[in-house]
């Protein structure tokens, strides 16, 4: 017993030293990479499962998920533009501090399509999916897309 509360206290030593280093955003991003992975590996197993395996769709996944990739770094490079500007130009200011907020809402936004396409693969692998899952998952996808909306309608 005392080495499992060993290994608790290191895992959760390990975790919060991470959580000081990288902060809300750093954890954001390994849930993307990983609902990336998970996506992809489950997608491969769907694909094997019903004979139509194959290597070009297979690099097309990877192909696209580099372009989500380049997505995020666009919106994370516009982020600090942003910052440097209100930092550094006295007459440009907000009403409330800026840190991000582009590349955290694509990142959600990914994660939210990910876990969707990650539930249709296990629906394809035999998996038995609530339909409220489903639901969920877009309603707050929905709740995102009108959340880039409404912000945009306060800028103009």
């Amino acid at each position: 017993m005392e080495h499992v509360n060993a290994f608790k206290a290191a895992l959760s030593a390990l975790l919060a030293a991470l959580t000081a280093l990288w902060g809300w955003f750093g954890w954001l991003v390994i849930a993307w990479i990983a609902c990336m992975a998970i996506d992809y590996v489950t997608g491969s197993c769907a694909a094997i499962r019903a004979g139509k395996w194959s290597s070009s769709v297979a690099r097309d996944g990877i192909w696209h998920k580099m372009g989500c990739a380049v997505a995020v770094i666009v919106a994370a490079i516009l982020d600090m533009v942003i910052g440097m500007i209100l930092t550094n130009i006295p007459s440009v200011t907000l009403p409330f501090t800026y840190e991000v907020f582009f590349c955290p809402l694509v990142l959600v936004w990914y994660i939210l399509t990910e876990t969707g396409s990650i539930i249709e693969n296990a629906g394809a692998l035999g998996a038995d999916i609530p339909p409220w899952l489903t639901g969920a998952i877009e309603a707050l996808r929905s709740k995102v897309d009108e959340a880039s909306d409404g912000e945009n309608d306060k800028t103009e």
